[in-house]
């Protein structure tokens, strides 16, 4: 079984760049084309916020267009500190869980033989992320019912600190609480987030925390500086392809997906130390 986790899409109006330079509409095609041809297809497609730039009407029609294609699977979306929650659930309503809580954008589905638990991490006004008592009860309920199951966790902030101090400010002020109720449950087989534009991965107990690079195509730079100014660059975008099989179990897969040479085939020389000929000395 395949899943797609994807993130930060920063969807734009026609024409129009984000941060003046990136164009991150051709990016999130490129991205959504490539998840449309896998082989074999997705379960699902998991989008862990920023879907758009700035959170209006005109970007989240645009972002409809691009989800408007023969994908091969549901899609399950969460908002991120780009999007505008109201704006997001009068735009993407037809989308499953989006509008099944009142409050926020929070919800569970069943993927395959997982649990997909979706949290809305969104802080309005703000760039950091907070799971608030009310968020926490809703998680608490979930991962009860869940019981048994595998269990993937869905959000737009990571539960990480990097050392980069421009992610660190804005990360998920209530990381504490969600990894205890993962290592609490035991089930938790994953915590999927995006917003830090880049690929990330840490563990907690038994849980993979991975945090997938921006689908739009700009990578935060990566400094230990902590007086240092937040930049990015223009780099591929990426998809985390998350694997289950029940002996395997789940790994996960970074795809890049950018305007770069190849594909080319591995050629073998002769040399390669790696391959026995035969009546070759052992």
């Amino acid at each position: 079984m395949l899943i797609a986790h994807i993130s930060d899409l920063h969807v734009r109006p026609v024409g129009r760049p984000a941060n003046r330079v990136v164009e991150t509409n051709m990016m999130a095609e490129r991205v959504l084309r490539r998840v449309a041809t896998l082989d074999p297809a997705p379960e699902a497609i998991v989008i862990t916020g920023d879907l758009v730039d700035c959170g209006r009407d005109d970007e989240y029609e645009e972002l409809n267009r691009l989800l408007d294609r023969k994908l091969p699977c549901p899609v399950y979306v969460v908002p991120g500190n780009h999007d505008r929650r109201e704006a997001f659930r009068a735009a993407l309503g037809h989308l499953p869980g989006v509008t099944a809580d009142p409050d926020f954008v929070q919800y569970s589905a069943d993927i395959g033989p997982f649990r997909l638990i979706m949290l809305d991490s969104v802080v309005p006004g703000a760039g950091h992320g907070e799971l608030c008592p009310q968020r926490l009860a809703f998680l608490d309920a979930a991962l009860k019912a869940a019981a048994g199951r595998k269990v993937l966790i869905g959000l737009h902030h990571p539960p990480v600190i990097t050392g980069v101090a421009a992610m660190d400010s804005i990360m998920l002020r209530s990381s504490e609480a969600l990894l205890a109720r993962a290592a609490a449950h035991g089930n938790v087989a994953a915590i999927l987030s995006g917003h830090h534009h880049r690929a990330i991965h840490a563990a907690h107990g038994g849980t993979m925390l991975l945090s997938v690079p921006a689908a739009a195509g700009h990578q935060s730079e990566i400094t230990f500086d902590p007086k240092a100014r937040a930049y990015f660059h223009l780099e591929p975008g990426g998809i985390f392809l998350l694997r289950w099989t029940e002996p395997e179990g789940l790994t996960a897969m970074l795809d890049s997906v950018g305007d770069l040479p190849g594909p080319y085939p591995f050629v073998v020389e002769p040399e390669y130390p790696g391959m026995r000929r035969a009546g070759a000395a052992s």
